[in-house]
């Protein structure tokens, strides 16, 4: 299915049509603010992390994986997610929080290691800090995109089918 994009891609305030319940949204790189959100959504969600997670069920990755899609394409472990603002981001809002949470669940994969058990990062001390600073974060890009933030997270294989090159 293809969606076009709204004909001033950048203007603020416009909701684009959704595509399997994620929005084509007037975002221009949405592909990357999907990969954020979905990485947001797996990281503040403890209900989420105790089912899926620590019971290794499949299609979802681990805490590495969300990690990953948080700060692959954008370089927010080495920039300020505002460089984004327009682009990945619709204000500086949205970009402070996601650069909270960022810092927060940075510092912990630093301190246990990128390939440490789920068990090493829910357990962390700082871990509840972490998961209320992405749910900041989600709630807000969620609101941004007409989404509700309660829904449960999308499978990766999903992720990838919203977010492939028509």
């Amino acid at each position: 299915m293809t969606v076009q994009a709204p004909e001033n891609s950048s203007r603020r305030g416009r909701r684009s049509p959704t595509m399997g319940g994620m929005p084509v949204n007037d975002m221009p790189w949405w592909r990357w603010r999907s990969n954020v959100r979905s990485a947001l959504h797996m990281l503040s969600d403890p209900a989420f992390q105790r089912d899926v997670w620590l019971t290794g069920a499949e299609g979802y990755g681990d805490v590495t994986d969300a990690v990953y899609r948080l700060v692959e394409d954008t370089w927010l472990d080495h920039w300020s997610a505002e460089k984004y603002v327009g682009t990945i981001f619709r204000d500086s809002q949205e970009a402070a929080l996601v650069d909270t949470a960022v810092l927060r669940v940075l510092r912990i994969v630093h301190q246990v290691g990128p390939d440490a058990p789920v068990t090493a990062y829910v357990e962390h001390p700082a871990w509840p800090e972490a998961v209320r600073a992405a749910r900041d974060a989600h709630i807000r890009l969620a609101a941004g995109d007409g989404e509700d933030p309660d829904s449960p997270p999308s499978s990766l294989d999903v992720l990838r089918i919203l977010t492939r090159s028509a």
